[in-house]
């Protein structure tokens, strides 16, 4: 029974030195005084203050793309013990002894140094020799771009190795199908290529470039297997399941969890909480749930309220009324009512509260028991602080004349009778009976006169509205729009009658007793849609650049300067591999261009299992290269060189793989592949140069005189600076 123990156990292990080898001299470029310098350099700034905010656990939002990128950078402050307690305010702040550097910058530059090992592994999958695959991973080795950006606390780097996972991933699954179908790894292979996809997109948006990419040479590689008549109608059908379950419901699950964490991470009231609707700041701890938690769900007649707008365009505001009055003529001559102004306004204010009154009763306070208003309810609302009512009537607002006025009705005892009876529109209902609720009811006024609806229109008022929001009544309403949609934000059941203890009341706190939290999948696409449609700032920055600019390099970045000497970090790529990238691009076009056409004639110049290949490393290289690359002339955003490293990284993997074809195919006689082993051997040692040229401003560790950085600054549009001591 025991005897298996009279056996030594032997353990077999293929170690490919190779791997090894690019595997550690990839680390030591990346880690190699990880911690220096210890100042903030230039995105850090920006992706720091996420940082400190995980740490405290405030909510915050950012449009350029989902959180998992940022969880895992706060990951690593995480395990250095960072408590958050930085001010990221400048780029070139020396950071504080509580900043763990290393720790913060170590995921990046582990990340940045798989790539090299990677690169290796993608080139024999397609099929490309030992030499090739050698290369591709010694080009990533030196590419100075991608070694500066991989070494501070930034996301590109995280990007790309998802990118390339993915790939790699899906050609062992791809491998693994010709010969195991349905074995464990090939599982393992396929499962990991949809969790790498998701990953991607979870750092950026832009990672859905490549997703794409992958699932449509998986929808191509699908297409041929249902060709194949050698497999059952049952047998196709699990591959086909199986690439669904791996390629669409695993990543679209592990999206869900991305945000599902976050939010559980960031469980506190921040400094972003404005631009998200009432309900989800309520869910967050602190800020406006103090205000809002235990307030009445239902609003009842004689109810004292805030209104905000859903849109929240240009800044969220609540309606506000006060005692100034339009002007009497406006600048261009128009007249106004010369009634009580009202407008939206971006701050909590005493004059935002409004009482829900019964137009048939006179009491402004809430009976025993309460009567709830309901949809399709006509209403008046009636200004708190100065009890006039909510009015709108056929005179053109001051700032877009195609809408009607919204005022206070002032009695002038002229000929101009109050309008102020509205119609309670719950927008998104379950039933015409519906009782109009605190925060969660969508609501659009319509007044009962002139159907206009009440809207915000975005425009600031001249300095007689106090720069204001202005609030209009739209004649003709155009569907929905969420500018013409209001909730209920602060709710009391109004108990005073005379107008002095009503005053006294509304600058009161409300009270407090339970409190309400919205569910995971309405904070997930509430978030999501706010993502998505946040404008940031777009405003021109000194070292922004566009795309036609980054293939030939006439852009840089400086990240750093020294506060004392002339050592800096530039972004800058190594300008032989960017150029011969490129070029290896076109030539990949023109060849493939070519076999295409002499193959339609019939003659085959490759052999088909070559041919395949030529044309799965041009698919997933030279395509990964354009879906990187192309999107970002459609993109109205600040763009900087760093944006096209995703698709640089694709380049370079072609390179190899068409200097391979060039030598195997076109080189036909020993001499000329004797030749042309040489000049490669020669451009590779140009690219080693110009690494270590560059390599100064690459990792900013060694000062230099004004007369070497003029000889660095190869074009005039590179920003190197130079001190005037």
């Amino acid at each position: 029974m025991l005897g298996f123990l009279k056996r030594p156990v032997v353990v077999k292990a293929d170690i490919n030195l190779n791997v090894v080898v690019l595997t550690a001299v990839a680390l030591l470029s990346r880690l190699w005084q990880l911690a220096y310098p210890r100042a903030v350099v230039f995105d850090e700034v920006y992706y720091g203050q996420y940082i400190s905010f995980y740490m405290k656990r405030i909510f915050f939002l950012d449009g350029s793309g989902p959180p998992f990128g940022h969880m895992l950078l706060a990951l690593g402050g995480y395990l250095g013990g960072f408590d958050g307690n930085f001010l990221w305010n400048r780029i070139g702040a020396e950071y504080s002894s509580n900043v763990p550097v290393w720790s913060l910058r170590l995921l990046p530059a582990l990340t940045g140094a798989l790539l090299v090992p990677m690169a290796y592994q993608i080139l024999l999958e397609l099929g490309f020799s030992h030499c090739a695959a050698t290369g591709a991973a010694l080009l990533m080795l030196i590419e100075n771009a991608l070694i500066t950006q991989s070494r501070l606390m930034l996301l590109e780097s995280v990007l790309i190795f998802f990118n390339l996972l993915a790939v790699l991933s899906y050609l062992k699954f791809s491998n693994s199908q010709k010969q195991r179908p349905f074995s464990l790894s090939w599982w393992f292979w396929l499962t990991l290529t949809g969790v790498a996809c998701s990953c991607a997109v979870g750092v950026k948006y832009v990672g859905v470039c490549t997703y794409l990419l992958v699932l449509t040479v998986a929808g191509v590689h699908a297409w041929h297997l249902i060709g194949d008549r050698t497999l059952s109608h049952v047998r196709v059908l699990c591959h086909l399941l199986a690439r669904a379950a791996a390629l669409l419901v695993v990543p679209a699950l592990m999206y869900l969890l991305f945000f599902y964490v976050h939010l559980i991470l960031v469980y506190r009231s921040g400094p972003h909480d404005q631009i998200m609707s009432s309900a989800f700041q309520a869910s967050l701890e602190g800020g406006l749930a103090r205000i809002t938690q235990g307030q009445p769900l239902e609003v009842a007649f004689g109810s004292q309220v805030t209104l905000k707008n859903v849109f929240g365009k240009p800044v969220p505001c609540w309606l506000h009324s006060h005692q100034s009055t339009y002007p009497m003529i406006y600048e261009n001559g128009r007249g106004s009512s010369h009634q009580q102004q009202v407008t939206c306004y971006p701050f909590k204010d005493v004059n935002n509260w409004w009482i829900v009154k019964d137009p048939g009763r006179h009491q402004l306070v809430v009976s025993n028991p309460p009567r709830p208003v309901r949809h399709g309810d006509v209403v008046q609302l009636v200004h708190g602080m100065t009890t006039r009512f909510l009015n709108t009537h056929d005179v053109a607002a001051p700032l877009s004349p195609h809408s009607q006025e919204v005022s206070c009705y002032v009695d002038y005892n002229i000929s101009m009778p109050s309008q102020n009876l509205w119609r309670l529109d719950i927008v998104n209902r379950e039933s015409d009976t519906e009782v109009w609720k605190t925060i969660l009811s969508e609501v659009r006024l319509v007044h009962v006169n002139t159907s206009a609806v009440l809207k915000l229109s975005g425009a600031h008022l001249p300095d007689w509205g106090f720069r204001q929001l202005e609030v209009v009544g739209e004649k003709l309403s155009r569907g929905y729009h969420e500018s013409m949609v209001w909730n209920v934000e602060e709710h009391r059941y109004g108990k005073s009658q005379e107008q002095k203890e009503r005053e006294l009341e509304l600058h009161s706190p409300a009270q407090m007793d339970v409190s309400r939290n919205l569910s995971f999948m309405a904070r997930f696409l509430e978030l999501q849609w706010r993502m998505l449609t946040v404008r940031s700032d777009d405003s021109e920055h000194k070292y922004s650049s566009s795309p036609l600019d980054w293939i030939t390099l006439d852009t840089s970045i400086a990240y750093w300067l020294h506060p004392r000497t002339s050592a800096q970090i530039h972004l800058l790529g190594n300008a032989v591999i960017w150029a011969s990238a490129g070029l290896a691009t076109l030539v990949y076009a023109l060849l493939f261009l070519w076999y295409l056409l002499r193959r339609r004639r019939g003659i085959r110049d490759l052999p088909e299992d070559s041919w395949l290949r030529w044309v799965l490393a041009g698919a997933l290289c030279a395509g990964g290269w354009a879906v990187n690359y192309v999107p970002f002339f459609m993109m109205e955003k600040t763009l900087f060189l760093y944006h096209y490293l995703p698709a640089l990284a694709f380049q370079i993997l072609l390179l190899p793989a068409v200097l391979q074809h060039v030598g195997d195919r076109l080189c036909r006689s020993p001499l000329l592949r004797s030749l042309f082993s040489g000049l490669v051997v020669a451009w590779y040692s140009c690219a080693c140069h110009v690494f270590n040229t560059l390599r100064p401003l690459t990792y900013g560790d060694r000062s230099l005189s004004p007369s070497e950085l003029k000889a660095l600054r190869w074009k005039d549009s590179w920003d190197i600076l130079i001190r005037k001591y």
